[in-house]
C-alpha cells in the first residue's frame, strides 16, 4: 500500500462529509425540491423530478472524481442510492441508483449499475419493513448502551429499527468497498488493507446517509410546524368568525314569542331572519367577503334588533358607493353593532340611534360603528394599532374584532375608540385595501400565517 493511502483515505471521508451536508443543505433550499419530497402522494413525473433533483449534483461529483485525481470524495454514489431507496421505494431507487452510474459506466466501471441496483433493492425493501417513519428518524447518533439495546430487543417483538438500518448499512458498504478491492477497476469504492481504515470507512457511511436525512427531516418537522400554526390559526380565526352573544339569541326568541300570537307575521319574519343569521354562522363561510355582503348579513341583525327595541333604536347608514365591493373579514360588523346597542343604546331610556359608515381615506378603508348612547368610562381617546389596543374596558365586541384583525393583519390594521360620556362612541377601523387583497390568501400562505 502506498504510504499515503491512510492520510489520503481520512482526508476523504472528512469531505464526504462536508460534501454530503452541503449538497443536502443546498437542496433543502428550494422551494420546489422541498415540495418534491415532502409532498405525500407524488406522481411518476414528480418522482423522477425528485430524483433529478438529488442525482443531478452527484452525477456530477462522479464525473469530477473520474477526471481529477485523488479526489475521491465527490463520489457519494452508494450513499444516494440508499437515501433513494430509503426515501422512494426500491424500484424509484433503482432508478435513481441508474442515472448515478452512467459517468462510472462510461468510464469503464461496469459494477456499478448492478452494485447501485442491488442497493437500491436492499434498502427500498428495508424502508417497507420499517415503515417511512422510522426511515425519517434515522440517526447515526444513536445509543449504543449494551444494555438498553438488549433490553429494547427483548422486549419488544422485533429488532430495534434504528440499530438494524445502521447496521445494514454498514454490512453493505463493507461488502460494495471489499468487491471495490477485487475489482478496483470494475467498481469505485473506498477500500484500504489496514482493518482499522476499513473499519472506519464503513462506520462513515451511516453517517454520510444519515446527515441529508437529518436534515431534510428537519425541514419536514419545520414544514409540520407551520402546518400546525396554520391550522390552529383557521381554528382560532373560525371560532372567533361564529362568536354571537347568547343573550341575543334568548332574547330574540323571547321577543317571537311574545309576537307569535298578537303580530304572527312579523314573528315569522323575525324568525326567517333568525334562521339566516344562524345559518350563516354555521355554514363554512370566507374568511373574506365583500363589504356589500357583510352589511347584508348585518341587516338582518339589525332587522331583529329594531323589532326588539321599536321606535327606540334607529339605524343610519353613510356606505360610500366605492367601498362596497372591497373585501373585508367576514363577520366583523355585528359585534360592534352588538356592543353599540348592548352597552350604548339598551341602559338608555330613550334608546338612540347607530350609524355606520365606510370611505377610502388614504388608500386605506375607514370603517365605523358610532352610536348617540351612554358612552363609556371617562378615559378619553384610544387609538393603537390592533396589537396594541387596551384590554380593558372594551367588551366582548370589541375584543372579538381586536382578535380577528391581528390574526389577519397584525400591525397594518388600525382600531380607534373614542368614547364621551352621555354622548356616545364612535369605533373606527382603518385596515389597508391592499392587505384585504392580499387576506383571501391567507389560508394558503402558511410561513406568513405562522408569524
Amino acid at each position: 500500500m502506498h504510504p499515503a493511502e491512510p492520510k489520503l483515505i481520512l482526508i476523504t471521508l472528512l469531505v464526504e462529509l462536508g460534501v454530503a451536508a452541503a449538497v443536502a443543505s443546498s437542496l433543502a433550499r428550494s422551494n420546489r425540491f422541498k415540495a418534491l419530497l415532502l409532498k405525500a402522494d407524488r406522481t411518476a413525473k414528480q418522482t423522477l423530478k425528485l430524483i433529478a433533483w438529488i442525482c443531478a449534483p452527484l452525477m456530477l461529483g462522479v464525473l469530477v472524481r473520474v477526471r481529477v485525481p485523488n479526489f475521491l470524495a465527490a463520489d457519494l454514489s452508494f450513499e444516494a442510492t440508499a437515501i433513494m431507496g430509503l426515501l422512494m421505494g426500491p424500484w424509484w431507487g433503482m432508478v435513481g441508483g441508474t442515472l448515478l452510474a452512467l459517468p462510472a459506466l462510461k468510464h469503464g466501471e461496469y459494477l456499478a449499475l448492478p452494485v447501485n441496483l442491488v442497493v437500491a433493492l436492499i434498502f427500498g425493501f428495508y424502508r417497507r419493513y420499517a415503515g417511512e417513519e422510522n426511515v425519517w428518524l434515522f440517526t447515526p447518533l444513536i445509543d449504543l448502551s449494551l444494555y438498553r439495546w438488549v433490553m429494547r430487543t427483548v422486549t419488544s417483538a422485533h429488532l430495534d429499527r434504528q440499530i438494524s438500518l445502521l447496521v445494514l448499512i454498514t454490512v453493505t458498504e463493507f461488502f460494495t468497498s471489499l468487491l471495490s478491492h477485487v475489482y478496483p477497476r470494475r467498481l469505485f469504492e473506498l477500500y484500504s488493507n489496514l482493518w482499522y481504515l476499513e473499519l472506519l470507512i464503513c462506520v462513515c457511511s451511516p453517517v454520510e446517509v444519515g446527515i441529508p436525512l437529518k436534515i431534510w427531516n428537519a425541514v419536514r418537522i419545520e414544514r409540520k410546524l407551520e402546518e400546525q400554526s396554520r391550522l390552529l390559526l383557521e381554528a382560532r380565526f373560525d371560532a372567533l368568525q361564529r362568536q354571537i352573544n347568547p343573550h341575543f339569541l334568548f332574547n330574540t326568541l323571547n321577543s317571537i314569542a311574545s309576537l307569535v300570537r298578537s303580530r304572527p307575521e312579523l314573528a315569522r319574519e323575525m324568525i326567517v331572519k333568525l334562521g339566516n343569521i344562524l345559518r350563516a354562522l354555521l355554514r363554512d363561510r370566507e374568511a373574506f367577503v365583500p363589504l356589500e355582503e357583510e352589511l347584508a348579513f348585518t341587516d338582518d341583525y339589525l332587522d331583529i334588533e329594531v323589532v326588539r327595541f321599536g321606535e327606540k333604536l334607529r339605524v343610519v347608514k353613510e356606505i360610500a358607493e366605492e367601498t362596497l365591493d372591497i373585501v373585508v373579514p367576514s363577520m366583523l360588523l355585528q359585534p360592534l353593532i352588538e356592543n353599540s346597542i348592548k352597552h350604548g343604546l339598551e341602559p338608555r331610556i330613550t334608546g338612540g340611534t347607530v350609524t355606520l359608515r365606510s370611505r377610502i381615506e388614504g388608500g386605506r378603508l375607514l370603517i365605523e360603528v358610532e352610536d348617540d348612547g351612554v358612552g363609556m368610562a371617562p378615559g378619553g381617546t384610544v387609538a393603537a394599532p390592533v396589537s396594541g389596543l387596551p384590554r380593558e374596558g372594551s367588551g366582548i365586541g370589541m375584543k372579538n374584532v381586536r382578535e380577528r384583525l391581528e390574526v389577519l393583519y397584525g400591525h397594518d390594521a388600525q382600531v380607534e375608540v373614542i368614547s364621551r360620556p352621555g354622548r356616545g362612541t364612535r369605533v373606527r377601523l382603518a385596515m389597508p385595501i391592499d392587505g384585504n387583497e392580499e387576506g383571501e390568501l391567507w389560508f394558503t400562505r402558511t410561513a406568513e400565517s405562522a408569524r
